[in-house]
């Protein structure tokens, strides 16, 4: 079973790893039909556990790839086989990938019109050493609670290690349109596997990357229902992350267990969506839906909004759709466009220009949903295609 895929600039995906799979390939196949060894999956598999499945990948916007498994990550040249890059082991020494499963996202790409444009990787959650053999033999071991932020485009980068409210392993993370992170799903003991999680996890937790160190974590309000084991969460266009499945089972197993195969769906609406906020909620009035764009374009969005407008705190945000698996949403990724000239229209209408991303590197070609962002509130979301 292949691990991890993303979506390149030529538009091929490349997938990563598998069960005793130390290569990489592309789809389509290139002309040579080739595996592509990467020792790097060797090196970072753990004797008879591997904790190295479902690697964390992220494009960063060199255009190499970010690879991060078990405690450590390099940043591979795909194109020619080579490693260019190896970060530091993230302290602790504990995994974070498969069976030990915690999650990653690629933080908000921002300033896309400076010359160097900083990226960073956010890893939260996992299971320490050993809380695999340790599920096996019936004993639950507690989940980390800590997470590692490390700026990758940083010639010297070394981790930021942050606590989380709950320790967590198997949590998605789903990237909002006004840049923050959710954190939902998943136990706070044990590990991924076939019923090897316990003490599921209801609360959610927003972190919010531009808040300083230390006060970046809000515990929200809790489901009821607990997603576990291939559990998942998706944005939606209207803002609202959608939170589906949990099945720890080899199958689907209704009664007589201790937590039931899930086949429903729930939607978790951030504060952003309360009520008392929509007067400053804005609509977009153009471009329309499905409109094409191309790299490097000044593009002039138009909208409303009925409350009063704070100028200052307006951006235009860009969020791709993701695929997700194992508590990892692949090839999500988010831009802040910014809002270089605002112009009032009367009649509570405005517009911003901004600039879309000017190569593949930042925002590889296809389809991404747009929000206008105002004082944290996001607009619903058109879809439109990159090109």
């Amino acid at each position: 079973m292949p691990d991890g895929r993303l979506v390149q600039t030529d538009g091929r995906q490349i997938v990563i790893g598998g069960r005793r799979e130390f290569n990489y390939e592309y789809y389509p196949k290139d002309a040579a039909s080739n595996t592509y060894s990467l020792p790097f999956l060797v090196e970072t598999s753990d004797r008879g556990v591997e904790n190295n499945l479902y690697p964390f990948v992220h494009l960063n916007v060199d255009g190499n790839l970010f690879i991060f498994a078990n405690n450590r990550a390099i940043l591979l040249d795909y194109a020619k086989n080579k490693v260019v890059k190896t970060y530091p082991k993230m302290p602790g020494g504990d995994p974070r990938c498969y069976p030990s499963t915690g999650s990653s996202v690629l933080l908000p790409l921002k300033n896309l019109k400076a010359a160097k444009i900083d990226a960073q990787v956010l890893v939260c959650g996992g299971a320490p050493t050993g809380s695999y053999i340790q599920a096996v033999r019936g004993k639950f071991i507690k989940a980390l609670a800590t997470c590692g932020r490390i700026t990758i485009t940083d010639p010297n980068p070394q981790w930021v290690m942050e606590t989380m409210p709950t320790a967590r392993v198997m949590g998605d993370m789903t990237l909002l349109p006004n840049g923050n992170v959710l954190i939902i799903n998943g136990a706070a003991s044990g590990t991924a596997g076939w019923e090897f999680g316990r003490n599921p996890v209801l609360n959610p937790v927003l972190y919010r990357p531009d808040s300083k160190l230390g006060s970046r974590f809000e515990l929200q309000n809790p489901t009821t229902i607990p997603r576990m084991y291939h559990s998942t969460a998706i944005l939606l266009r209207d803002g609202r992350v959608l939170v589906g499945g949990s099945n720890p089972h080899v199958y689907y197993n209704f009664t007589n267990v201790l937590f039931p195969t899930e086949l429903s769906l729930e939607s978790f609406s951030p504060s952003y969506l309360d009520a008392g906020s929509s007067n400053l909620r804005p609509k977009i009035l153009l471009p329309g839906s499905q409109s094409k764009l191309r790299y490097g374009q000044t593009l002039v969005v138009s909208f409303t909004v009925s409350g009063r407008v704070a100028l200052d705190k307006l951006s235009v945000t860009m969020v791709s759709p993701s695929f997700t698996t194992h508590s990892f949403s692949m090839s999500q990724r988010l831009l802040v466009l910014g809002s270089e000239k605002v112009n009032s229209l009367g009649k509570l209408k405005y517009s911003v220009e901004v600039t879309t991303p000017k190569t593949g590197n930042l925002a590889p070609a296809g389809y991404y949903l747009l929000f206008v962002v105002h004082q944290d509130i996001p607009s619903e979301g058109i879809w439109v295609h990159l090109q």
